[in-house]
């Protein structure tokens, strides 16, 4: 089932550090690690699932640590958000991902049309999700609670390769959905709108 309370940091690395990482991490059923698969600069991504949100504050000291096993290797701060689970046209059977690889899909809608948005969605995204279930492990819509990057946040999970997952979400059909939501509901710039992909790394 998926996470009532999501944590999503993300540590930017220093270059030629990934291999570093098995070493210095302890995933969890209730906490997961990713590498960043785009671009030169990689970035660490932490998954934290909790129940409630007093939760969080018996892991503040888990979250100190964590930071502090990694300085070495980190060339910024770790960016933190807590999203709070909304509906998901796929359901997970696990509280955070644990597929090959996971997707995060940030979108910012003007809070007038956030009820308009929601139904859109479920006839346009959502629909194009459910017909590719066959790639798709599970899709979750969650929304910031606390985050420097307000709005929705997807989280995709699937271990087909990325260029597989990525056909249905490239063709003119979704081109068209991105076209209208650009049009009626999107906002914050280039920052309102992004994907970013991530692989999970290997402790074995």
């Amino acid at each position: 089932m998926s996470s009532n309370y999501l944590m999503i940091s993300r540590y930017p690395l220093k270059k030629g550090m990934e291999s570093k990482l098995a070493i210095l991490l302890q995933p969890s059923e209730m906490k997961n690690y990713y590498l960043s698969t785009q671009g030169e600069d990689k970035e660490l991504l932490e998954f934290n699932s909790y129940t409630e949100l007093s939760a969080i504050q018996n892991d503040e000291n888990n979250l100190d640590c964590i930071l502090d096993s990694l300085k070495t290797i980190l060339s910024g701060d770790v960016k933190r958000e807590l999203v709070k689970f909304v509906e998901s046209p796929i359901a997970s059977e696990k509280p955070i991902p644990d597929s090959e690889y996971v997707q995060l899909r940030h979108v910012e809608v003007v809070p007038e049309f956030h009820s308009q948005y929601r139904n859109w969605r479920e006839e346009t995204i959502f629909n194009v999700v459910r017909s590719n279930k066959d790639k798709i492990e599970s899709f979750e819509a969650y929304h910031s609670l606390f985050s420097t990057q307000p709005g929705v946040m997807f989280v995709s999970s699937f271990s087909v390769s990325p260029n597989e997952y990525i056909k249905s979400f490239t063709d003119e059909n979704y081109q068209r959905i991105i076209q209208q939501a650009g049009d009626k509901y999107i906002t914050g710039g280039n920052d309102g709108l992004y994907t970013k992909i991530y692989q999970k790394i290997s402790f074995h």
